[in-house]
Formats: structure tokens, C-alpha cells, sequence
């Protein structure tokens, strides 16, 4: 089956970078076609909302865009272009309010992702938007049409430029399964492998620990680790106790260091300062405070408060001669060493690492080896800690492709 009309501009995936290149392009005045494999669009946007949607972050600007690493340089013209304070502004275009929480995180009012969501589909149909669901993508035939499968049979379309917007390799069940990887790269477009991203991480735990402390939350800790280029980095945060070892938002923050630090020794190992509204010298005192009759468990207890898993995880690193030596009691209170080996699997990662790399495109974020045809989000190679930096730059990137697509036709592209 061929589609007749090819004077659309094709959006394939419609997470949020798919949905802001399809709001661009038709304010534009393009027709334009965003189709989607799954039966609605942004299933992972959704997810994300679950919990209360993080739209972006509202500290200072400059010391937002350093939160993109090594890839600040190739996003900052998106952000410039499209902010923090105008990603705000155009949310509250649709009808919904935003407010930063104490963190610094800027929510919509109601925390959801649906009211939003809604409202801006609603925005796109009226802009003349067509949704295909249920179009799945299967690359390219040999006359360079553009390929799904649908409900009704195969279908061929020839559309005046696309823009790919098909996620990573994260969340594969609600439709980023990195699929197009090996299509790409048939067509000579480099596309470093899809690594996991805000992930937990392995740690050999003992059956005590994983028995009795699994799922336990490790609040008002702050982490140390010296990356693979010897910077050394602080926060404060809290992290949870699984299973397989550790996960959670101050996790999160450092996947990027601790993945490349596995890669290069086979495990990366950071510290966690149990107390960290205490000094060294604080703790010390306190560790070498005549406990009397009392256990050691329920000293550390009565004099700093540490117990729980807090407690266990002493007791995991130490071992049962912890209290033979309070320096070393103290130093780990102080300094505790927690060592990973693997991030969890992909299917897990909240999001993904590698993909189409920044040099295979030009600076509109168009394709050099495919004229034409531009990419956006999440399946190109960058990566960001949760916190709203993720959104923001999607649909930054979104903004931007779209912009490069209108431009493209304008000179006769």
C-alpha cells in the first residue's frame, strides 16, 4: 500500500521531541503526518508523570547547561533557542500552570502529565496535525520510501522531509526499543551503542543485607566520587538499597562517571558520608564516647542516630570487629566505600546513553549522509541526569529540527 499524499513532512515517533517538531512545522505551515507504533502517543511522557512530571529545572542557566557533560557544547544552541523560562512559558500556553518545588524542579500545577498532554494534542489537531497510531517504522524500501507496518497491511510513503524522533533503547515496552539502530547505520550514519542512563547499579551484597534492607531508602547522605578524569564531585541526595545494589535520584546523578569508570576498570567505587551534617570530628567523639554496658548498635543509635540500614551497611563493610578500631568506625561513618560493577540493563535505564552521533549530523540536526531526513531526542548521542534536564532538551531539540526542516524547504531542500 502507497500513500498518495507526499507533500507532508513526516514525524516519525511521538514522544515530546516528535510532537514539538510537528507543532514547529505546522505553525510553519506544513502539512504534517506524526506517526507513532504504539496506540497513543508519548506512552513514556506519561510514565514519567506517574510520580509528578518534571518539566525543567529552575536554577541558574549556566550552571544548568553543564549538566549535559561532554555534550553541552553541541546542545547549547538548542537550549539558548529554547529555555528553561520559555519551555515554562510554553507550557503555560496550553492552559497549565507551573511552580519549582523546594529542589529547584519545576512541575506543572497538579504534577500530571495527562492534562498536559491533552491539551497539547489538542493544540496539534487544531494546527492540522494527523496522528497514524499503530504505525510501526521499518526503515527504508529501495526507492527510499519510508516503511510502517499498520493495522491494514505495509505501508510506502515518500514524504518531503522526516524527521525521526524515535527515543532510545530505555523503556522498550512503551516504545523506545532502538530498533532503527542497524537501519541507519546500513545507510553510513554513525551511531554509537545504546548504553544504559539514570540506572541503577550492581553491588555484591551479602543474602543479610538483600533479605533485610532491600528496597530500604538511604535519605540525608552525600556521595564523593573521583571520575575517570580525576574531578572529584559532592552532592547531597538520598539513594535506595535494592536487591542488586543501588538506585535512586543521587544514583542517578553520577551514571554517566560511573558507567565510563566501570568500562575502564571493571568497577568504579564511591563513598557515602553517612552523616554529613556532622564533622569527622563530631563523629569521632561521639564513636569514642564510653558506651558503658550498651551494644555498639545501640550506642551509634543513641549518640548519632544510625541505625537501620544505615547500621547494616557498616556492618556489611566493617565486618563484626567494627568496634575494635574507632578511627576506622568513625572514617566510615564519615566515608563509607560502596563499590558497583555493571549498570543495570537497558529495558531498566530510565534513559539511554549513545546513539546517533552529533557528528553524522549537520547543525540543523539534519542527516549528512540522508538529505533530508533530520533526528531529534533522545536517539541521538547525549545524555543528562533526571531532573528535568532530559525534557527540556527533547523538546529543545524538537524545536530545533523542526525549525531545520522549515528552513531546508524554504531554500528549496
Amino acid at each position: 500500500m502507497t500513500d498518495p499524499a507526499h507533500d507532508h513532512i513526516a514525524i516519525v515517533g511521538g514522544g515530546p521531541a516528535g510532537l514539538m517538531a510537528a507543532e514547529v512545522l505546522a505553525r510553519g505551515g506544513h502539512a504534517v503526518v506524526v506517526y507513532e507504533a504504539k496506540p497513543s502517543v508519548a506512552r513514556k511522557f506519561l510514565r514519567a508523570g506517574i510520580g509528578g512530571l518534571n518539566i525543567t529545572h529552575g536554577e541558574e542557566y549556566e550552571l544548568f547547561c553543564t549538566r549535559y557533560g561532554n555534550r553541552q557544547a553541541s546542545l547549547q544552541a538548542m537550549l539558548d533557542h529554547f529555555p528553561p523560562s520559555t519551555l515554562r512559558a510554553w507550557v503555560e500556553s496550553l492552559g497549565v500552570t507551573t511552580f519549582a518545588g523546594s529542589s529547584g524542579r519545576v512541575f506543572p500545577e497538579g504534577m500530571k502529565a495527562a492534562p498536559l498532554l491533552r491539551a497539547w494534542v489538542q493544540r496539534l489537531r487544531g494546527l492540522g496535525v494527523q496522528f497514524q497510531l499503530r504505525h510501526r517504522w521499518l526503515g527504508w524500501d529501495e526507492d527510499e520510501a519510508l516503511i510502517f507496518n499498520t493495522p491494514t497491511g505495509e505501508l510506502q510513503t515518500r514524504p518531503r522531509a522526516t524527521v525521526l524522533a524515535l527515543g532510545g533503547g530505555s523503556w522498550p515496552q512503551l516504545g523506545s526499543d532502538g530498533a532503527w539502530a542497524p537501519w541507519l547505520q546500513a545507510k553510513g550514519v554513525g551511531v554509537a551503542p545504546l548504553k544504559s542512563a539514570n540506572c541503577g547499579f550492581d553491588a555484591a551484597w551479602s543474602e543479610h543485607l538483600r533479605q533485610h534492607h532491600a528496597g530500604a531508602h538511604l535519605k540525608s547522605v552525600a556521595l564523593r566520587f573521583t571520575d575517570m578524569h580525576g574531578h572529584t564531585d559532592l552532592r547531597r541526595g538520598e539513594l535506595i538499597i535494592s536487591r542488586y545494589g543501588v538506585e535512586g535520584s543521587l544514583i542517578y546523578a553520577y551514571s554517566r562517571q560511573l558507567r565510563e569508570s566501570i568500562e575502564a576498570k571493571g568497577s568504579a567505587t564511591f563513598t557515602l558520608d553517612l552523616l554529613p551534617d556532622r564533622s569527622a570530628a563530631q563523629v569521632l567523639a561521639a564513636v569514642q564516647h564510653p558506651r558503658g554496658a550498651r551494644s555498639l548498635s545501640s550506642h551509634l543509635k543513641g549518640r548519632l542516630n544510625i541505625s537501620g540500614v544505615k547500621a547494616a551497611l557498616l556492618w556489611e563493610t566493617l565486618g563484626k570487629e567494627a568496634g575494635a578500631d574507632p578511627a576506622r568506625l568513625a572514617g566510615a561513618i564519615k566515608a563509607l566505600p560502596i563499590t558497583v560493577t555493571a549498570t543495570r540493563p537497558l529495558n531498566e535505564a530510565i534513559s539511554t546513553a549513545g546513539g546517533v552521533r552529533f557528528e553524522d549530523a549537520d547543525e540543523r540536526l539534519m542527516l549528512k549522509a540522508l538529505p533530508g531526513v533530520f533526528v531529534a531526542g533522545e536517539m541521538l548521542d547525549w545524555e543528562a541526569p533526571t531532573g528535568g534536564y532530559l525534557l527540556t532538551a527533547c523538546l529543545a531539540q524538537g524545536v530545533w529540527a523542526g525549525a531545520g526542516v522549515h528552513d531546508w524547504l524554504r531554500l528549496g531542500g
